[in-house]
């Protein structure tokens, strides 16, 4: 039987922001689910879920020894907090969005 939960039920997720440039870590909370998350969370299916916002090229990084991901998301500020309009011109909803997707579990 296939079991479906949220990312932010086995990890949390932290942002940063230089520039124009989003960077979204997620860490496993349990190393146990962190395969989970390695195969299921890709930049391809952060691209797929979030067209829209996710416009520039997504690059994500494996740290199999912290159990986390690190996704850079190119493009994403609209410039960066100094030329952005956007209220989330930092782009910390970003990891909110991340830990929203579903993972498929058997």
């Amino acid at each position: 039987m296939t079991e479906r939960l949220k990312v932010h039920d086995i990890a949390h997720a932290r942002a940063g922001d230089k520039g124009d440039i989003s960077s979204i870590s997620v860490w496993a909370y349990d190393p146990k689910d962190y395969p989970l998350l390695k195969a299921q969370l890709t930049a391809q299916r952060l691209k797929d879920a979030y067209p829209k916002l996710l416009r520039g090229e997504v690059v994500r990084y494996e740290l199999d020894h912290l159990h986390g991901l690190n996704f850079v998301l190119h493009d994403a500020l609209e410039g960066g907090v100094n030329t952005s309009l956007n209220l989330d011109s930092h782009g910390k909803s970003f990891s909110y969005l991340i830990l929203g997707l579903e993972l498929e579990t058997t």
